[in-house]
């Protein structure tokens, strides 16, 4: 499979213009967190060094080829003193597949707080499922190999009152990643897509479901290494009418909350 590195590192083609590679895939339609991740590599390229991307807010329009690259189109809608603004479209065929818009800060004074990591077995205590033999390990975890994905039984999740459906999910990328702390939030941009939407079908497991995201929205909070365990934690307060809303919380190993994702997603059920 493509090294995240070979993912993030774009071709551009005129000015506010790009183009991702081809990845090396199993899947039939173009990963969203793929796309997430290379639209805001494109938007990075276009803003001063000066301004840190904060937040990103996108909608997947249309499924995308893995079979061709995507090329991402930048409008700069805005300069400012403090803030900054982009808009990418990913484009195939002609068609957009997928719009984001992306805020860059230069970084402010002011107050502070942030939720606790809940209580949650450590990483090194949960299996490695690149350790598993023979044609056992899941689809998920060979398409993306190069991450050290460790769930936590839910047997062992610390359960929150009035939440319906919950998940957590240890993270890393198993190699050391470029020191550049940017390269590492469009490496959670690509990797914030993984298994969130899989939060919603916990209460319904054996259901079978036709799934897609649909919108993603990313907050980065406080600043973070890909290539380190880093916790998702995610819940479903509500599925209904095909769709269920996901969210999630990310802390680092030392519990400091460090970006926050709210994913809608397609969950249609399959018809015999």
């Amino acid at each position: 499979m493509s090294s995240i590195e070979e993912i993030l590192e774009l071709e551009q083609l005129e000015k506010d213009i790009f183009r991702g590679i081809v990845a090396d895939t199993t899947m039939t339609r173009t990963f969203g967190g793929q796309v997430a991740g290379q639209a805001l590599v494109s938007a990075v390229r276009t803003v001063d060094d000066r301004y840190r991307v904060h937040s990103l807010h996108g909608y997947f329009l249309r499924p995308g080829n893995p079979t061709i690259p995507t090329v991402f189109l930048v409008d700069r809608i805005r300069d400012g003193r403090s803030f900054c603004t982009r808009r990418v479209t990913g484009v195939q065929d002609g068609q957009a597949i997928f719009t984001m818009s992306a805020s860059f800060h230069v970084g402010d004074e002011g107050i502070e707080h942030g939720d606790r990591m809940p209580p949650v077995p450590d990483p090194e205590d949960l299996p490695d499922i690149a350790q598993v033999v023979g044609e056992d390990i899941p689809w998920e975890f060979r398409e993306w190999s190069d991450w050290d994905l460790r769930f936590v039984p839910q047997e062992r999740i610390a359960r929150r009152p009035g939440v319906p459906a919950q998940q957590q999910v240890w993270f890393r990328y198993r190699r050391t990643l470029p020191e550049d702390p940017v390269f590492h939030i469009c490496t959670l941009a690509y990797m914030s897509d993984m298994t969130l939407l899989g939060s919603a079908q916990v209460p319904h497991a054996g259901t079978a479901l036709q799934q897609a995201s649909l919108d993603h929205a990313l907050w980065f909070l406080r600043p973070f290494r890909a290539d380190e365990w880093l916790l998702y934690d995610q819940s479903s307060p509500s599925a209904g009418f095909g769709r269920a809303l996901t969210q999630g919380r990310i802390f680092d190993r030392s519990g400091v909350l460090v970006a926050a994702v709210v994913q809608e997603g397609l969950t249609r059920l399959l018809r015999d």
